[in-house]
């Protein structure tokens, strides 16, 4: 697939990293002579440097030939251009990174798709998505949501008390057998292999286990695992950025008790007049005294989104050792993943990842939906919307020729969630979630062409 990214800015370099490694045709354009020179470098793709408003730029590209451009530079109104542009150049599906939300929420009444825009992404709105759902699934690490909730994605950590650890997966079915929930992808503890788990699977103690879940499937867990999904009602947010700002709006309106700590004085004051129901403090949040004073420790989460990852982790450390239940942390550098696991913090953000997430199920096969990588993990997860054409199409799951290493979490039918087990049998218009480790993803694509 040939690609076009108008942008080298963090999202632009980190999509252009995940692309490259998927063997796609990749052009990179940017004004920036030094973000262009390390790109090329260091990833096998083609750079141009110019303006992307440039129609002499974009057809040096190629747009023409282009099946997807992606215009993510820090305006979004020359995103936005970008768009326009390329689609009337010839590309055949065009992508724009904007951060005012109320485009998307009204996409389809002013129509982009009419400019020439297929799709509207913003990182910070996505990421203030994911802190919003890591705070409804409290006790998880990972969360993500297919169909509004009609799936549920959840990552935990296995503990000793965890009902199943010692039992294989076919053996934990027969003692729980009306559980809503599959486990699909497994890492051992101390590893960095992905397992995707089998009737002899055995369960131990410190595994990083990610299931699916339908509807209550998520209280069995807890209950089985010897977690408690506390409800969270008061919320610490440190960072008045544009997530920041985002998140503290949706949880006031949401009636979440919400402070928020921002450095910047002006911008503290302007964030106090929008946001009448959130109780904006002027503060470094560094500063630990200052944490104690408004009452850290009778926080039921901390939201660290500061524009330094290190600093977001070092706040969520302390709000850990204040006894804070919940911690979130906003990081760019994708090699703090595993490191901030370990030291106990529950949910990492990375808006980078989020986006390239939403981009990526543009160059899949078959009709991808929706998807997601797992974190620290090397497999995907993928909502399919079967077709009548489909090889999958009116087969029991059991009968399928389904690669090993990939698996069924589950299927949306009819609005409802279902954990599909190998009597369901697939039906046209179904929407099927899969967990795939990276070699079988093409594999996997086959069956829902």
């Amino acid at each position: 697939m040939k690609i076009i990214i108008a942008g080298a800015g963090e999202v632009g370099f980190h999509l252009a990293k995940l692309l490259s490694y998927e063997s796609q045709e990749i052009t990179l354009i940017d004004t920036d002579k030094e973000s262009l020179a390390y790109a090329d470098t260091h990833l096998d793709i083609k750079v141009i440097r110019g303006d992307s408003t440039s129609i002499a730029i974009l057809k040096e590209a190629r747009v023409e030939n282009c099946e997807l451009f992606i215009a993510v530079t820090a305006s979004e109104t020359t995103n936005i251009t970008i768009c326009v542009l390329a689609k009337q150049l010839g590309a055949a599906k065009t992508i724009a990174r904007i951060t005012n939300t109320e485009f998307i929420h009204h996409k389809d009444e002013v129509g982009f798709t009419k400019f020439g825009i297929d799709e509207l992404i913003s990182p910070e709105s996505l990421a203030a998505a994911e802190i919003e759902l890591s705070l409804k699934q409290s006790s998880f690490n990972d969360s993500y949501e297919f169909e509004g909730g009609a799936l549920t994605m959840i990552g935990l950590n296995l503990s000793r008390s965890a009902a199943f650890v010692g039992k294989t997966v076919k053996e934990a079915a027969k003692i729980f057998p009306e559980i809503h929930f599959v486990p699909i992808a497994l890492q051992r503890f101390g590893t960095q292999y992905t397992i995707i788990p089998r009737g002899d699977t055995k369960f131990k103690r410190g595994d990083n286990v990610v299931f699916i879940t339908s509807e209550g499937g998520g209280e069995e867990l807890c209950k089985l695992t010897g977690k408690a999904n506390n409800e969270i009602k008061d919320v610490m947010i440190l960072g008045g950025s544009k997530i920041g700002y985002k998140t503290a709006r949706d949880l006031s309106n949401k009636g979440f008790n919400v402070k928020l700590l921002e450095a910047n004085k002006e911008r503290a004051f302007d964030i106090a007049d929008d946001l009448p129901n959130v109780l904006v403090i002027q503060s470094d949040g560094r500063n630990v005294d200052l944490l104690d004073e408004e009452n850290i420790s009778g926080m039921d989460a901390f939201i660290a989104v500061g524009a330094n990852s290190e600093t977001n982790i070092m706040s969520c450390l302390v709000a850990k050792s204040k006894g804070v239940k919940k911690t979130v942390a906003l990081v760019e550098n994708m090699d703090y993943f595993e490191l901030s696991h370990s030291v106990g913090i529950e949910t990492l953000i990375n808006k980078k990842l989020l986006a390239a997430n939403n981009i990526f199920r543009y160059i899949r096969k078959g009709q991808v939906v929706a998807m997601t990588k797992l974190s620290n993990m090397n497999a995907e997860l993928l909502e399919f919307e079967v077709k009548a054409s489909s090889a999958i199409c009116n087969k029991y799951i059991k009968k399928i020729d389904f690669p090993r290493s990939a698996i069924i979490g589950g299927v949306v039918r009819n609005g409802k969630g279902e954990i599909a087990l190998g009597d369901f049998k697939i039906q046209e218009g179904d929407r099927v979630v899969v967990c795939s480790l990276l070699q079988s993803i093409k594999g996997v694509e086959k069956l829902f062409r």
